[in-house]
């Protein structure tokens, strides 16, 4: 039994999920090809307090209108019976449980969810110990592989396209993930 460590944002959910927000909040017509950097004050091209105070207010409604990404509940729900399942998010800990709603809404499998509030996961991640770690974030992917020494499965999006390290992975949909967990599982057996 492996024990999963999901991100949620980008990843569960699809990494356009604050595109429509952004758009009509700013009055833009973003696309996510248009987002080239995690930090959206690049794209939307607002101070950090003005996005930070955007976040406030509609990250409560972002976060419960989300559409699941393609395949991942299945995915997910494959999982549950053979790996522990173990989201770790840079959610606020305030947002826990209208996330665990959203989980629960969308009948999503999971172990445990844990909301750290900042994208420093390493800490949470050794506390788990976890095995394999899938996440969006390019930099939290390369801090994540080379501080813990796991596979980490990155999620392709225009945002995360600098190099990355050996065990980082980059898979393009919840299906590719599928596939490379069930030959990383083979190998764990050999």
């Amino acid at each position: 039994m492996l024990r999963l460590g999901i991100d949620i944002d980008g990843t569960v959910t699809p990494p356009e999920t604050f595109v429509p927000y952004l758009n009509k909040s700013f009055g833009l017509e973003l696309t996510l090809d248009d987002i080239m950097d995690y930090d959206l004050t690049k794209a939307v091209k607002v101070s950090e307090k003005v996005l930070d105070d955007w976040m406030n207010e509609f990250e409560p409604v972002i976060y419960s209108e989300a559409p699941v990404s393609a395949h991942a509940k299945e995915t997910l729900l494959q999982w549950k019976e053979k790996h522990q399942l173990i989201f770790i998010s840079a959610r606020r800990k305030v947002l826990a449980d209208l996330t665990k709603k959203w989980f629960d809404d969308n009948a999503i499998s999971y172990h445990q969810i844990e909301l750290v509030g900042s994208h420093d996961k390493i800490q949470t991640v050794k506390k788990h110990k976890i095995d394999v770690f899938f996440e969006d974030k390019h930099d939290n992917a390369c801090m994540i592989s080379e501080q813990c020494q796991i596979p980490v499965l990155l999620f392709n999006t225009p945002y995360n396209q600098d190099p990355v390290p050996e065990k980082v992975i980059r898979v393009s949909s919840w299906k590719e993930a599928a596939a490379w967990l069930m030959k990383f599982e083979k190998q764990q057996l050999t």
